[in-house]
């Protein structure tokens, strides 16, 4: 079919996520090398955002493509209470980069399962209901992980489950709390109060805590060491567990195998994770618990299954992805490479006075866009259609051959764990265009 209708047909008959069908216009892609990605018409585009901030090992790694080719061949599924040595083997491998004594994992479909499994893990422990999440936050698009994220994309199914409680945001920029106080003082005040929303709900009823390792796609808004650490100490103390989604952050993308290896002292009791586990190859989750939490299932039923648990192709693919991440030395690479986005990015924001704020680390960076940098009015309002200035910006990068994510007022800047320091500056010529049409629109 030639590209055109390939589209047609697609709008046609099949359904586009988070979107009015009619406005659907996509691009027909047909491959992808490294950081890039060709259109049907032979176009190539430098993918900022790692897609959906999952291929991190970069497109068509002949390592992990080769993996899957061989598992194909041999066996391509079998139901999950068998088992394979493709997933034996990526337990252990799993074990052995997990943060504390972390060590056994559910394996799911992605990280919508990954969440809600953590979640029906913290309540079947615990014996109660409540699970305390963020209104910046984002943990899948499923009844339960959506009503857990308070993204603004879970308000026209609402209600949702009855067990969520909201928590405020440790998002300095914008949250008055921080008003004339550092980020530290502010963090510890926000801690505060998410100790004093335990003791309303009644800490007999909470089971966990769930939030990020790393601020995603509501921000790459991130705390400092005050709130993580003040938030084990608070589980800790009304025997509560601490659920760390690292769907996004996991999987070298912060430098680090984990968004919360930036806090050493709050090691989490379970981890839900997708993404990056298999580079978005196959599709993959996992849920992954402290020995404490695996031990208590020795004796009681794991009330949760899915038919494609542990499933083979997927093993086999995620075993390969973490080889390349080991053997490549992609998580320092992301460290590294991180330093070299970042300063570019904080060129551009002395350039183009709409960047109201640069917020990430390594390979998962955001840049806030603002009218005013006084006032910090956004370009484009948080859960409102997007104004005609982040319209003409997005329009404008992929008409230059650049993808990525363009949200509210925010562009992120995440690219694939591989990305060099020339493709990098490519990157960021692209985005210098994007800026100066934006800075049209800068009212200070």
């Amino acid at each position: 079919m030639i590209p055109s209708q390939i589209a047609q047909e697609s709008k046609e008959h099949t359904f586009v996520s988070w979107n009015a069908q009619a406005a659907w216009s996509p691009l027909v892609m047909e491959r992808g090398e490294g950081v890039y990605v060709w259109d049907a018409d032979g176009k190539r585009y430098l993918d900022w955002s790692s897609q959906l901030v999952n291929v991190n090992i970069g497109h068509s790694h002949p390592h992990v493509v080769k993996a899957i080719q061989e598992q194909a061949a041999k066996l391509c599924y079998v139901e999950p209470s068998a088992t394979t040595e493709a997933r034996a083997k990526l337990g252990a491998m799993l074990a052995d980069v997990a943060p504390g004594d972390l060590s056994k994992t559910l394996f799911c479909n992605g990280g919508t399962d990954a969440v809600e499994n953590g979640m029906k893990v913290a309540r079947l422990f615990t014996g109660r209901q409540k699970i305390l999440t963020r209104y910046r936050s984002y943990h899948g698009g499923t009844f339960a992980a959506a009503s857990a994220g308070g993204d603004p994309r879970r308000l026209a199914n609402e209600p949702g489950v009855p067990w969520i409680v909201r928590m405020p945001d440790p998002y300095a920029y914008r949250n008055p709390i921080y008003n004339g106080r550092t980020q530290e003082e502010g963090d510890a005040i926000i801690a505060d109060l998410i100790e004093e929303i335990v003791h309303m709900e009644g800490p007999q009823y909470c089971a966990a805590i769930l939030v990020e390792g790393y601020s995603g796609s509501s921000g790459v808004m991130q705390p400092t060491e005050v709130y993580f650490n003040r938030l084990r100490e608070i589980c800790d103390k009304y025997g509560m567990l601490l659920i760390v989604d690292e769907t996004m952050s996991g999987f070298g993308r912060t430098g680090e195998w984990w968004g919360i290896n930036h806090y050493p002292k709050a090691v989490p009791d379970i981890i839900t994770t997708a993404k990056g586990i298999t580079s978005g190859y196959v599709p993959l989750g996992a849920t992954i618990v402290s020995q404490r939490v695996a031990e208590y299932f020795d004796d009681h039923v794991l009330h949760a299954g899915l038919t494609y648990s542990a499933h083979t192709l997927a093993m086999a693919a995620a075993v390969a992805t973490l080889e390349v991440y080991h053997n490549e030395g992609l998580i320092e690479r992301s460290r590294e490479m991180g330093k070299v986005l970042r300063r570019g990015l904080m060129d551009l924001a002395e350039k183009h006075p709409v960047i109201g704020d640069v917020r990430g680390t390594a390979l998962h960076h955001v840049i806030e866009l603002v009218k005013d940098r006084r006032t910090r009015e956004p370009i484009s309002g948080f859960n409102q259609p997007p104004s005609e200035p982040m319209k003409r910006a997005a329009a404008y990068l992929k008409q230059n051959g650049l993808t990525t994510l363009v949200r509210w007022n925010m562009i992120f800047n995440t690219p694939p764990l591989i990305i060099t320091e020339a493709q990098i500056e490519e990157g960021l010529q692209i985005l210098d265009g994007a800026l100066t049409i934006l800075d049209e629109y800068y009212e200070g």
